[in-house]
């Protein structure tokens, strides 16, 4: 079978193809490249385009006939959306329900959504589970859940299968070393305190110390990107094993401070982090934890790479060889992997 994956060019829809290559599924990545990498899809087609192209959407599909979909593609910036909202809805929901109106029309009756835990806003209970209401704080988070929205009523309308899969903090590469994380410009907490120990920037910002945590610090629950690639595979066979359409959440149920990880990255790189600390950023809040009950449940996921210490292992393996390959002068990722 041939899956579509929107996005599959980037961080988590490029983890997500190599497992699928790897199970005897076909990925066909749609991916206009703004922020993923060509380099990074290479287990099957790619077709270089954007969503918003309703005539590409439709010729991929007549093509290559899928035979289902795993819609990654979107904007991921918290704090560009509160700046430029217009472009998170018009790339989250208008492109989106361009695909999805592509895809019934086809026929298909089969998609997996990367959703995310910012369709809670700010959580009234801890760990948070997939029942908690959903009152995003910024324009990203309002966009997902408008996506989750229209999920639920072309179900019903349309009779569209559908899991939304609402992630919390991402982590780690590729255990092989083949891909990874690069983002431009970075925002994630363990790729840049790798980026720190590695002397690329001068430090890492440390955005409040003084949260009602145990050392000060924020707590997030970090999972590994294979885990959550994994979590997609496991979706897409229970929508084609019949299951019922549902929103599940991705995590470890384990939060792990600021501190915390800085000090996971000192350990298994042997280097300092050079810190800043700075005011807390608003809209922050103190603990985001997954209750991650129902993904065990529905979808039979356990996470297997999701210790901290196995997510900065691979994070730091992934940046300090392309950092040292670039320093040599050495093969690049786009013809060196």
């Amino acid at each position: 079978m041939k899956i579509l994956i929107t996005g599959g060019a980037g961080y988590i829809g490029s983890h997500t193809a190599k497992l699928l290559s790897h199970c005897s599924l076909i990925p066909v990545v749609v991916d206009d490249l703004s922020t993923g990498h060509r380099w990074a899809a290479k287990w099957g087609p790619i077709v270089e385009g954007n969503l918003a192209d309703t005539g590409l959407i439709r010729q991929v599909l007549a093509t290559h006939k899928v035979g289902a979909a795993i819609h990654f593609a979107a904007s991921a910036y918290v704090g560009e959306s509160m700046e430029d909202p217009r472009k998170y809805f018009r790339n989250n929901v208008i492109n989106t329900l361009n695909l999805l109106d592509a895809l019934i029309d086809a026929g298909l009756a089969y998609v997996v959504f990367s959703s995310t835990c910012a369709t809670y806003g700010t959580p009234a209970e801890m760990p948070i589970p997939e029942n908690h209401i959903q009152d995003p704080i910024n324009p990203y988070g309002e966009s997902k859940r408008f996506v989750e929205r229209v999920l639920h009523w072309y179900g019903r309308a349309y009779g569209l299968k559908w899991v939304a899969l609402r992630y919390f903090n991402a982590a780690g590469a590729d255990p092989e070393g083949e891909i990874g994380e690069e983002h431009d410009p970075e925002t994630h907490m363990v790729p840049i305190a790798i980026q720190a120990a590695l002397g690329k920037r001068p430090y890492m910002e440390v955005f409040g110390t003084d949260y009602p945590t145990p050392d000060g610090t924020a707590i997030r629950d970090y999972t590994h990107v294979t885990d959550l690639a994994r979590a997609h595979l496991l979706a897409l066979r229970y929508l084609l094993g019949g299951g019922k359409s549902t929103a599940v959440n991705l995590g470890t149920g384990n939060g792990h401070s600021v501190r915390k990880v800085i000090r996971a990255v000192e350990r298994v790189s042997g280097r300092r982090v050079p810190v800043r600390e700075a005011a807390r950023r608003p809209g922050d809040p103190p603990v985001l934890v997954a209750d991650s009950g129902k993904a065990c449940q529905l979808l039979g996921w356990q996470p297997q790479f999701s210790s901290l210490d196995a997510i900065v292992e691979t994070a730091w393996n992934w940046h300090s060889r392309e950092t040292k390959a670039h320093s040599m002068g050495g093969l690049t990722r786009g013809n060196g992997r």
